[in-house]
């Protein structure tokens, strides 16, 4: 079964090439089948209309004559489903091994009709479905297991309904790459390094901050009026501002030959349970690998960047 499937895959990333998003599914990108109620059922015809023929029963072929108009007009209804809806995704997103990468997806229907029970599927494990209103979007989140640290890249998703009775399944590939970045589970027995850093880098050093009030600087061009120092101007002084100044961010270094003794993958946990307490403690810190090394910095930019610095550990850039 996998090898037409994967064979059928490749004919349309091949005929289509890659998607721009968000994608506005078409016509010709829409496939139909029939699944296997819907197999059942033209057996359940052809037996009906046999039966009818042989019996010579204008009651019998009528109903099965019926039953046909409304199996092709469920299939038109189930292609009509898909046709111009339009989906956005991220293409990247974040997770720790062991738990769940989130791509996160909106469906717009720009139409006046409702598309009920689309399904995004990403891998056979990973789907949502959403059903979406007329001129509405609607945000849905699949979720995908990530059982160990490193980079999983897909190269297409895919749009799917078996609406309105279940009898056909039409579907749509999506030829844009979505990347999860599983970080190595956080854990490890030793405290986060103290503060310090590399040539004559100071934790107690002072930069200008709004916390404490560090006296009078002359006035400069550009400065903010809410730091002028209105009663020293008011009195016939020199135009002045109010200075604060508040205590650095300590600088740390998470270092990979900090943890000599231990493996690979130890080490990996015990620098992203290094990273995430950090960022908790709101410490200034740095990462240093064998083959990258990130500057200090703070924030969730940060935080991500030194994550997947770890998730790739090992692996070829994406």
């Amino acid at each position: 079964m996998n090898g037409p499937i994967a064979r059928l895959r490749a004919w349309t990333a091949g005929r289509h090439g890659p998607d721009a998003l968000p994608h506005v599914v078409g016509r010709r990108r829409i496939y139909i089948l029939p699944t296997r109620y819907g197999i059942m059922l033209a057996l359940l015809l052809v037996a009906m209309l046999a039966a009818a023929l042989n019996y010579n029963s204008n009651l019998g072929l009528a109903f099965a004559f019926l039953l046909i108009s409304v199996a092709l007009v469920a299939m038109h209804h189930c292609n009509r489903n898909l046709l111009g809806l339009a989906v956005d995704a991220g293409s990247e997103t974040d997770a720790l091994a062991g738990g769940s990468a989130e791509f996160q997806f909106v469906l717009r229907n720009d139409s006046g009709l409702d598309r009920q029970d689309v399904e995004i599927r990403c891998t056979e494990g990973a789907s949502a479905i959403q059903s979406v209103p007329a001129r509405t979007q609607r945000a849905l989140i699949v979720a995908l297991p990530l059982a160990r640290r490193g980079i999983t890249r897909l190269r297409r998703f895919e749009l799917r309904t078996r609406h309105p009775f279940g009898w056909f399944r039409a579907w749509t590939y999506v030829q844009a790459p979505l990347t999860a970045y599983a970080a190595p589970a956080p854990h490890g027995e030793r405290e986060l390094p103290s503060a310090g850093g590399r040539s004559g880098e100071s934790g107690a050093s002072e930069r200008r901050g709004d916390e404490d009030f560090d006296g009078l600087r002359a006035y400069q061009s550009g400065v903010a009026l809410k730091h002028m120092a209105w009663k020293v101007l008011a009195r016939g002084g020199e135009p002045a501002v109010r200075s604060y100044s508040a205590p650095a961010v300590e600088t740390e270094w998470l270092e990979w030959a900090a943890l000599e003794g231990l493996d690979d993958e130890t080490r990996l946990s015990q620098l992203c349970q290094w990273v995430l307490t950090a960022d908790a403690q709101r410490r200034r810190y740095g990462l240093r690998l064998p083959d990258i090394e990130i500057d200090p910095a703070l924030g969730e930019q940060h935080r991500i960047r030194c994550l997947r610095a770890l998730a790739a550990f090992g692996e070829a850039a994406p």
